[in-house]
């Protein structure tokens, strides 16, 4: 996913559109639900979604919970270029469990990385502040551009949301 901003070109009155960030997102359904995290397109003045076919298609949001750091977008691609995710559940889970996760890090596009569950029921600060309580904590390699992304179990459903990084430095 890429969060578009609109700027004027300097030297004229021409409307540009300036990428201003990338994260991932996933196919939600048939109909064209796209699921990624708000931070991903907080601020955004427009943004694109590029499906794992390298096409790219306008999307426009349909609605988000800031408070939870989700949003879902829609593009208007044909069904049969769309690929939904198979649900799966987050109320067995298991520390040491297998776990994958698909992003977009550092703008390196179809990325898996491997990991197991390290803890469950952690809690991390939404953008605006309060508290996400029943996070998944994963060892799996999430990077800047991984957010919003799927966590999957070993059988690729889908438990969880790539929303957050920890790390020493405060980032």
């Amino acid at each position: 996913i890429t969060n578009l901003g609109v700027r004027r070109d300097f030297f004229g009155l021409n409307v540009m559109e300036i990428p201003q960030g990338t994260g991932t997102g996933f196919i939600w359904d048939s109909a064209g639900y796209v699921v990624t995290n708000f931070h991903v397109i907080q601020n955004a003045q427009a943004a694109q979604v590029t499906l794992e076919d390298h096409s790219s298609w306008d999307a426009r949001l349909v609605g988000y919970e800031a408070d939870k750091d989700l949003a879902v977008l829609k593009i208007d691609a044909p069904s049969e270029r769309l690929r939904p995710l198979t649900i799966g559940t987050s109320s067995d889970l298991l520390v040491g469990q297998k776990v994958f996760a698909i992003g977009n890090p550092f703008g390196l596009d179809q990325t898996l990385t491997t990991g197991i569950i390290s803890a469950l029921d952690r809690q991390i600060a939404a953008v605006t502040g309060r508290a996400i309580r029943g996070m998944i904590q994963t060892d799996a390699a999430i990077n800047p551009g991984n957010s919003g992304g799927p966590l999957l179990d070993s059988a690729g459903r889908l438990i969880g949301v790539n929303t957050a990084i920890y790390g020493g430095s405060g980032g």
